[in-house]
């Protein structure tokens, strides 16, 4: 019986070797071939979850995104939607029978017990993100129309007009004119009320505003109270948008139709959420006027007393989402944290906070019934699959396996947490991927990568654009520094990338790549590059002027260059306002002083580098990649530039990713291997 057992023991040590040779690094074609989960949704029952997945189609050069259903009783997947088009943000009817979705511009439904799907609404300029009256009886939902249209037939006059119009020119007198990646056209968003079988009631949200909020807003910026008697809604009012973060809530009273101002905070008040017994209302908020990274707060209002206060005072990190036990006065609530997604709870009575869970990096968390919450989440070496931790049982469980099988087949290195002691002697912490089969005693170039935001950070994530795995895959050690200005390391650590661009943050990437070369022998110290997008292209370009920097090669993905320009052609104006002090003609202004451009540092250039720009990045606009580029090749530098006329601050379409791909492997290739 020994020998049987010792011999059994080596089979299947040897079974797992064979396994594991059979493993390959992960391709392109593995990267997109993974189904990508979003929008996990729980049913009012807590008995089956909605979420979608998205597949990638490199040959279609598309993503097709379909609804599934998982019973959280008998463990089964089931796929809802089958449509030639997209569905996506399931929202489920409060007797849970079935589901509501977005298709093809307009909403649509799909009942549980079988049968087609069944368009809901027709409306002339579209209608999305449906959100149903805990009576059953109205919805709501969202539109881009023509503020100064105040009938239907109005609105399709002019929709009809713009489109059959030989003249494409724009006449702008205002700010916003363009966010993000698309044109305004002079469209607001706003929320209408419909019956439940898409005959439209009324527009709730009107006048020259948007509602959700061009940006700041948060999981969900309109809501029905509990007794449906009101909406609680988002807007920002102020006369410059553009350069405003002053998002507060309004209330509109369904059975007046009177709209009231609720918060008059200067800074971004948002996410609206009823407690369960419609007693109290929710939100986030942050203080300081102008400052997009600021702490989000959690505020109570007692829609009984008429008071507000704050739950969070004394902590120390910046809260992402919201929800409520569904039965005790407590909000559950998830944060940042040191590369991390944490939950954590606070009861309203004392405002006592205390950690859920810890060490992971979750998203639309929820609960499906008084103790069991419902997350997707991912690491480092798993895209989004769906989870639940029971909160009395402390039981945390994997319920999907949507990219197992594929996943098995990769060497899929994981991350090593470091810290090190970084600008004005903080500890800065910092992460490190292996390349996939590493070997000890081998040594291997390596890529330092450079987060955006300045207010971002690294985490235990599975990234779409900037995938760690698909970095150390063809033999580099990775790794990532949470430099001065990260979220997840307390407000003040946020708060010190403000005003000081490339101070702290270039301190901490200077001294935190002599420590990852110092502690980390498998490094060859001559075969190091490094690579940033956004906040992280504006730094790779300060360290290609700087005075010393060890990387033999360099990348800038739609980095600021020349910040005057940047400023000028920009669309979030109170950004650029805030972390330059003020606009760049104000006195004390900080624009040249953390300038890429600065003659003084152009005429140290010297590192070869590919720069990387979308025409449709409103953010940093693309001519801030053709300055560099310019900058560059006029004093005789190794550089390269790519291009995409259809993309924006992020190369999202298959084939075009693949591009990108290629060409950052084979940057990196030419000097660092």
């Amino acid at each position: 019986m020994r020998t049987l057992t010792k011999s059994f023991i080596l089979l299947f040590a040897l079974s797992a070797l064979l396994f594991a040779g059979n493993k390959r690094a992960i391709t392109f074609k593995d990267f997109f071939s993974m189904k990508r989960m979003t929008s996990v949704t729980v049913s009012p029952k807590g008995d089956l979850v909605a979420f979608c997945l998205t597949t990638p189609n490199i040959k279609d050069n598309d993503f097709k995104t379909d609804i599934f259903l998982y019973s959280l009783k008998d463990k089964s997947l089931k796929q809802m939607t089958r449509s030639d088009q997209s569905s996506s943000h399931p929202v489920w009817s409060p007797c849970g029978k079935c589901l509501f979705f977005n298709r093809g511009g307009q909403i649509w439904k799909i009942s549980l017990s079988g049968g087609e799907a069944q368009q809901v609404t027709h409306f002339v300029a579209g209608a999305s993100d449906v959100v149903i009256s805990p009576k059953k009886d109205k919805m709501l939902f969202v539109s881009e129309v023509y503020p100064d249209c105040q009938t239907i037939d109005c609105l399709k006059q002019k929709i009809d007009s713009v489109a059959h119009s030989k003249v494409k020119a724009r006449i702008i007198d205002h700010l916003f004119y363009r966010h993000w990646n698309r044109w305004l056209n002079g469209k607001r968003s706003h929320v209408f009320m419909a019956k439940m079988n898409g005959e439209v009631i009324k527009d709730v949200t009107p006048g020259d505003y948007d509602t959700p909020p061009l940006d700041l807003g948060g999981d969900h910026d309109y809501v029905f109270s509990p007794d449906a008697q009101e909406i609680c809604f988002v807007r920002n009012t102020d006369p410059i948008v553009a350069a405003s973060t002053n998002n507060d809530l309004f209330i509109y009273n369904i059975k007046t139709g009177a709209i009231k101002r609720l918060t008059t905070n200067k800074g971004d008040d948002c996410d609206p959420t009823y407690s369960p017994d419609g007693r109290y209302l929710a939100y986030l908020s942050m203080k300081t006027p102008g400052f997009e990274a600021d702490r989000k707060r959690i505020m109570l209002y007692d829609r009984k007393t008429g008071t507000t206060r704050e739950l969070t005072k004394g902590f120390n990190l910046s809260v992402g989402s919201i929800f409520w036990h569904p039965k005790k006065k407590e909000i559950y609530f998830t944060c940042g944290e040191r590369g991390t997604v944490s939950i954590y709870k606070v009861d309203i009575k004392k405002a006592h906070i205390r950690p859920v869970l810890k060490g992971h990096t979750v998203a639309d968390v929820q609960f499906a019934n008084d103790h069991l919450l419902v997350f997707r989440e991912q690491n480092e070496a798993m895209p989004y699959e769906l989870f639940s931790y029971d909160i009395k049982r402390h039981k945390y469980q994997q319920l999907t396996h949507i990219n197992q099988k594929l996943l098995d087949q990769l060497e899929l290195p994981k991350l090593e947490p470091f810290a090190f002691v970084g600008a004005n002697g903080d500890s800065v912490h910092g992460y490190l991927m292996r390349p996939p089969f590493f070997e000890k005693g081998k040594t291997y170039p390596a890529i330092e990568l450079i987060h955006g935001g300045p207010q971002g950070a690294w985490e235990k994530e599975f990234h779409y654009r900037w995938n760690y795995q698909m970095f150390a895959a063809p033999g580099y050690v990775i790794f990532m520094i949470n430099f001065h200005g990260s979220s997840g390391y307390g407000q003040a650590f946020t708060n010190s990338v403000s005003k000081h661009w490339g101070g702290a943050p270039y301190q901490d990437i200077l001294k935190g790549t002599q420590y990852v070369l110092d502690h980390y022998k498998c490094i060859d110290p001559n075969r190091v590059g490094a690579a940033g997008a956004s906040y992280g292209g504006f730094m790779i370009n300060w360290i290609e002027g700087g005075k010393v920097q060890p990387f033999k090669c360099l990348i800038s993905h739609d980095g600021v260059f020349e910040q005057v320009s940047m400023y000028g052609a920009t669309e979030e104006l109170w950004f650029p306002e805030w972390e330059f002090n003020g606009t760049p003609w104000d006195p004390g202004s900080l624009y040249q002083k953390w300038n890429p451009a600065a003659p003084e540092r152009v005429r140290r250039f010297k590192t070869p580098m590919l720069i990387v720009h979308g025409e449709h990045d409103y953010r940093v606009p693309y001519t801030q990649g053709l300055q560099i580029f310019t900058a560059l090749q006029r004093q005789g530098i190794k550089s390269k530039l790519l291009f995409f006329p259809d993309e924006y601050h992020f190369v999202v379409k298959p084939q075009n990713a693949r591009l990108w791909w290629k060409t950052v492997h084979e940057w990196f290739k030419e000097f660092l291997k």
